[in-house]
């Protein structure tokens, strides 16, 4: 490798990130959240297989609070509720449901 190749890799090296966001990166989310995400496992892909496939859920959720297990689960402690991954889910397996009436449904 030439001097010219080697100071090219070492340029695009500096631009790669390590870092991987983790759940509480954005901060739990307290009573602030309207509405979260709810996984219909008898849609959900990777429940109905019994294996990883799919996860676009996961791939998608800007707060990584998504597990990659089967099947997923979400950390409603630090779920902002935006709604991303039930608009990316292929078979619509995730709704959003109004925080109120969750609580309603808890309590009843």
């Amino acid at each position: 490798m030439d001097k010219k190749q080697a100071d090219k890799k070492r340029e695009f090296a500096r631009f790669i990130s390590k870092s991987e966001p983790g759940p509480g990166d954005g901060g739990r989310t307290g009573s602030w959240r309207v509405a979260r995400p709810v996984i219909d496992l008898e849609k959900c892909i990777p429940a109905k297989k019994g294996r990883p496939a799919c996860f676009k859920c996961w791939a998608f959720c800007p707060d990584g609070v998504v597990t990659k297990t089967v099947p997923p689960e979400i950390d409603y402690e630090y779920c902002k509720g935006c709604g991303i991954c039930a608009s990316e889910c292929p078979v619509c397996a995730i709704t959003m449901m109004a925080e109120t009436d969750f609580a309603k449904k808890k309590a009843g």
